[in-house]
C-alpha cells in the first residue's frame, strides 16, 4: 500500500476488522517511512456478468429482474418469498460459478426453470409462457405435453 502523506510503499498493519454488513475489510495502517497512520479499505473485486440477450444485445446481470419474473410466475400460489430468494441466490451462484463474463439470456431462463419445476409446476408454466414467448395455443399445448412426460417419468408412473 502506498503511504497517502509520503508516498513510501513500506507500512504495517496495526489493525484489521470486517466492515458491518459488507464484504469490505478495514485496516488501520502506519507508515515504516514518516510513522503517520492511515486507514484502508479492501473489498473483493466486482465481477460484472453482462447477459446476451437473443438479439444479440447485452446488458449487465440484474438479480432484481430474475425475482421480478418468479414473484409474478408464483402469483397467487403458496411460494414464499424465502423460496423465491433461495431460487434466486441458486441460479446467480450457479451463473457465477460457472461462467466468466458473458452468459447467453436462454441459460438463465433454463436455470430458472430448473428450479421452478421442483418448487411448483404452475409457477413453471407461467415463467415459460412468458420466457419462451408461446406465440400461439398450440405452443402452449406442446409444452404441456413436454411437462406431462417429464413429470411422468420423474414420478415412476
Amino acid at each position: 500500500m502506498k503511504c497517502p502523506f509520503c508516498g513510501s510503499i513500506h507500512d504495517q498493519v496495526l489493525d484489521s476488522r470486517p466492515v458491518d454488513h459488507t464484504s469490505a475489510v478495514r485496516r488501520r495502517r502506519e507508515c515504516s517511512s514518516c510513522k503517520k497512520r492511515y486507514t484502508t479499505f479492501e473489498r473483493p473485486e466486482e465481477v460484472i456478468i453482462m447477459i446476451v440477450k437473443s438479439d444479440g444485445r447485452r446488458e449487465p446481470f440484474d438479480r432484481r429482474k430474475i425475482w421480478m419474473g418468479i414473484n409474478r410466475a408464483c402469483k397467487k400460489r403458496s411460494i414464499s418469498v424465502e423460496t423465491i430468494n433461495k431460487i434466486v441466490n441458486e441460479v446467480e451462484n450457479d451463473i457465477i460459478g460457472e461462467y466468466v463474463m458473458e452468459i447467453p439470456s436462454n441459460i438463465v431462463g433454463d436455470k430458472v426453470l430448473e428450479k421452478l419445476w421442483d418448487v411448483d409446476l404452475v409457477a413453471y408454466v407461467r415463467f415459460a409462457s412468458v420466457y419462451r414467448k408461446f406465440g400461439d395455443i398450440d405452443a402452449f399445448m406442446q409444452e404441456l405435453k413436454k411437462m406431462k412426460k417429464e413429470h411422468i417419468k420423474r414420478s415412476g408412473r
